[in-house]
């Protein structure tokens, strides 16, 4: 059998059932394993510790399968990836038509993401070396267990060079429908799976849309970062006194507008501002322009932990900013996706930056991500949506 024997007592966090294997706890390699081949690993003494895909590029060497004896074949992937679509439950009894059916590591598939949009289509990304090795397989089983015939495949993510991999874009089973519409507590949208971010749409942040709308009546909101109008369309829907949306894609935008008129809210309701927030923010404080309501969510600015100094001054720099444009009562929803941001450190900043801009605020409400994206308690890599309700 191929395999990979640990340097001495680096066996601790398999031990822990954490499915990561880096590049330096590693002494050797037996058998000349594939890109993505299935190997035993093993302590120093030869005692077996599990079953994991091997990546000869990537700095996480290893990822663990299963920490049994047993075959990773066409049945294991079945049984793991008919888990992971039952747990999230029937679609028709959702207040939404689309979710996240495989979360990678989270889901026992490390890796591999679904994303389920509707009854006709789904989203499929392949990010390591091992879900690579079974891709045709993992579409096939797709395709059976959730009788959806349409897979589109958005494998174009960075982290894929880190595995020796190449970007793929396409069909991968049956065709691509003309339109998707996305459906969410009675708000629609459109996606655009082909440019859109990650696999089309923000799927993680259904419940805190949600949530905005019911806390933005009467409110003139700004949606800073705001793709596609997710947090936008549900502002307005729950009756905000006007929506104010900036992001640096003209694409995104049009598109929003457009989800707009989909939900029949009248122009007047919305304004679309093509331009980068930090400086539009930095513009709006000059001309002493305020809020009732700002939302904060934007991109990854610390992907790994080597960019978190750099991360920490964004996220400062952008909440400070935010508290100092809204009025008295005035709700600040902020986010960050970063992985190397944990929920500590993200307080801590938004703290900072009600202090340096010289406001009292608290903390309302806690978010993260749905509960279709769930956290393996043996993997908190998995928890990377962290966001703060604050009110001044």
């Amino acid at each position: 059998m191929k395999s990979i024997t640990l340097h001495l007592g680096r066996e601790k966090s398999l031990a822990r059932r954490h499915p990561w294997v880096f590049s330096g706890a590693i002494g050797r390699v037996d058998g000349d394993p594939e890109l993505g081949e299935t190997v035993d690993v093993l302590d120093a003494k030869g005692n077996f510790l599990a079953k994991a895909a091997y990546s000869p590029y990537s700095n996480i060497r290893a990822r663990a399968w299963s920490w049994l004896v047993e075959d990773v074949d066409a049945d294991f992937l079945r049984k793991r990836l008919d888990t992971a679509i039952r747990r999230r439950g029937d679609l028709e009894s959702q207040p939404y038509n689309s979710q996240r059916l495989v979360h990678a590591e989270s889901d026992g598939i490390p890796g591999l993401i679904v994303d389920r949009y509707g009854d006709d289509l789904l989203v499929m990304q392949v990010l390591t070396a091992g879900a690579e090795y079974w891709r045709d397989t993992l579409a096939d089983l797709l395709v059976e267990l959730t009788g959806v015939p349409n897979i589109y495949e958005r494998s174009d993510v960075d982290v894929r060079s880190l595995e020796g991999l190449k970007p793929r874009v396409g069909a991968l089973r049956g065709t691509l429908p003309e339109t998707i519409i996305l459906e969410e507590y009675g708000v629609k949208f459109k996606v655009d799976i082909v440019n859109g971010h990650k696999t089309g749409f923000y799927l993680d942040q259904c419940e805190s849309r949600h949530l905005v709308g019911q806390l933005a009546k009467d409110r003139d909101v700004l949606n800073c970062f705001s793709y596609t109008g997710g947090f936008s369309i549900h502002a307005a829907a729950g009756g905000a006194k006007s929506v104010l949306s900036i992001d640096s894609s003209g694409d995104a935008l049009k598109l929003g507008a457009e989800n707009a008129v989909l939900n029949g809210q009248a122009s007047s309701m919305h304004e679309w501002l093509e331009a980068d927030v930090f400086k539009q923010l930095r513009t709006f404080r000059d001309s002493r322009k305020d809020f009732d309501m700002i939302i904060l969510d934007p991109p990854k600015f610390a992907p790994t932990i080597s960019q978190v100094k750099k991360a920490t001054r964004g996220y400062k720099d952008i909440n400070l900013l935010a508290f100092k444009l809204l009025r008295p009562g005035g709700i600040l929803v902020t986010f960050s996706c970063s992985g190397g941001v944990d929920a500590s450190l993200f307080q801590k900043i938004v703290a900072g930056a009600a202090l340096d801009a010289n406001v009292d605020a608290q903390i309302v409400q806690k978010l993260g991500q749905g509960t279709d994206h769930p956290i393996a308690l043996n993997f908190p890599e998995g928890e990377y949506l962290k966001g703060l309700v604050c009110q001044i």
